[in-house]
């Protein structure tokens, strides 16, 4: 078979298939895989596996007339773990060393080609509702930001000022912890609207360390029991980006796939390289010619229903109940394609969802390869402090892995019990500044009055407001490994804070 069919073959949107005359199934690209799933992990994969019983044609029958002669399109109804589902095969003979094999490209019903081809020509629509919900939430932001920068403001001064005894000091500090809140949503917005405009470093690596840096924080979760496969490409072509955004794309769609599991769930991994000759179309992806490193992220678990899919990129909408505000995959979308990239999203109800990014690829090939310089290694004792529990699995994996010892409490009453008890002495506390129940200002002044010897670094998602001579102990989400590792390291080097 020739390179630029085995290409086609590989990365064929929909499912492709090689049949012998026996009815094996000798080679099925990675799309097939996800449509079929087991049938095509067993040793010897055969068609009539995959066939209906009221097939309008016998398996036997459609393997005798591929010899000789089978309409351009062929109706099929074959099996899928949600149930049957009928597709129009393309149906090709193709000879291999001296024997006669069935290429079947297995197409969607009419009505589904035509919603590629919708979705490609929604393509410049997404980015007009981005463009659109980028402005508004520019503007939305600054005014939001204006009128709390205000009221933390004053709050901080009248705190700063208050005796821990003064009866108003309880009420100040809820004021605050409600005012912080809506400024972390501030901070979403905030953030959210400056990715266009952001123009941060991108320096050319290797994203392998990334996405497997990424799924080790989803790994590590005790919550999660999830089965993982990394099919890691060793040769991956470099590409420029900016770490912490990718890494942020990378934790939001690996988010979705661990929610959307049940029992026995699967999530699979590749990084590839890709290299196209000519214009493509990946689903709502639309790539120019030339290289590109591919991450894809499959599971297995509920999929998106044909009426979502057409909006999953659509800022602010969601089906998620609780407080999420529908920014993941907007923010996913709008990252991927201002590093010149593509995202498509393919997925079948119950069946499962595979979201492919794209990144352009650089000339030379960057390996992977620990980060030289500066020693970041240690081994005091480190006190995690944030209330969402994948940030204190992040933390744990990243200051753990260069020898650090790590505790971890996911409310500020827990820290504050770590701390009083001494022991083990905590040389260093890591605490997020928005908690609910007790704020991170709080356990930051119930710290300096039980324990003054230890330091305290703060983090968040905003910048906190006021004089910030805190600034050399402060890391402002999101941050990277390697900020994470420079900012602990400063701090422990400095004398109590």
């Amino acid at each position: 078979m020739k390179s630029d069919v085995i290409f086609d073959f590989e990365n064929a949107v929909w499912p492709a298939l090689l049949v012998d005359g026996g009815g094996d199934i000798v080679r099925a690209n990675h799309a097939a895989t996800i449509t079929f799933g087991a049938p095509l992990t067993a040793d010897s994969a055969k068609l009539a596996a995959l066939w209906a019983p009221d097939n309008c044609i016998t398996v036997e029958k459609f393997l005798k007339d591929g010899e000789t002669a089978l309409a351009p399109l062929t109706p099929l109804k074959l099996l899928l773990p949600a149930g049957p589902k009928i597709f129009s095969a393309l149906v090709g003979l193709h000879l291999r060393n001296e024997k006669r094999f069935l290429l079947l490209q297995l197409l969607p019903d009419v009505a589904e080609v035509a919603g590629v081809k919708a979705a490609a020509d929604s393509g410049l629509a997404h980015k007009q509702k981005l463009d659109c919900a980028l402005q508004l939430s520019r503007s939305i932001a600054l005014d939001f930001n204006n009128a709390l920068t205000s009221i933390l403001g004053y709050t901080s001064l009248l705190l700063s000022k208050a005796e821990p005894a003064h009866p108003w000091r309880r009420t100040l500090l809820e004021v605050e912890k409600s005012a912080a809140k809506a400024a972390e949503v501030a901070a979403d917005l905030a953030a959210f609207s400056r990715q266009d405009k952001e123009a941060r470093a991108q320096p050319v690596g290797n994203l392998n360390a990334i996405v497997q840096r990424c799924a080790e924080f989803f790994q590590n979760s005790e919550k999660e029991k999830v089965t993982w496969a990394m099919q890691i490409e060793r040769k991956l072509f470099s590409a420029k980006f900016d770490e912490a955004k990718i890494q942020q794309a990378f934790m939001k769609v690996l988010e979705n796939a661990v929610e959307s599991l049940r029992a026995d769930g699967r999530i699979t991994i590749r990084t590839r390289n890709v290299e196209l000759n000519e214009a493509t179309q990946d689903r709502n992806a639309k790539l120019a010619p030339g290289k590109y490193v591919c991450v894809e992220i499959s599971d297995n678990g509920s999929g998106i229903s044909d009426e979502v899919m057409p909006r999953i990129f659509e800022p602010f909408f969601t089906t998620k109940k609780g407080t999420h505000r529908g920014l993941g995959l907007a923010w996913v979308y709008g990252i991927v394609t201002n590093h010149g990239g593509g995202v498509a999203v393919s997925s079948l109800p119950e069946a499962g969802t595979s979201v492919r990014i794209y990144l352009p690829a650089q000339k030379n090939i960057v390996e992977e390869r620990a980060e030289s310089g500066t020693d970041l290694t240690g081994t005091q004792t480190i006190l995690m402090v944030d209330d969402e529990d994948l940030l204190l699995t992040m933390g744990d994996t990243i200051l753990s892995s260069y020898g650090y010892r790590v505790l971890t409490a996911n409310t500020g009453a827990k820290a504050l019990e770590i701390v009083t008890r001494k022991e083990p002495a905590i040389d260093l506390v890591v605490t997020d500044l928005v908690m609910p129940l007790m704020s991170g200002r709080e356990l930051v002044e119930q710290i300096r009055r039980v324990s003054p010897e230890t330091r305290i670094m703060c983090t968040s998602g905003y910048v906190w407001p006021g004089t910030r001579n805190e600034d050399a102990s402060y890391l402002q989400k999101p941050f990277t490994a390697q900020e994470l590792l420079m900012k602990v390291k400063h701090m422990l080097a400095s004398a109590p804070n």
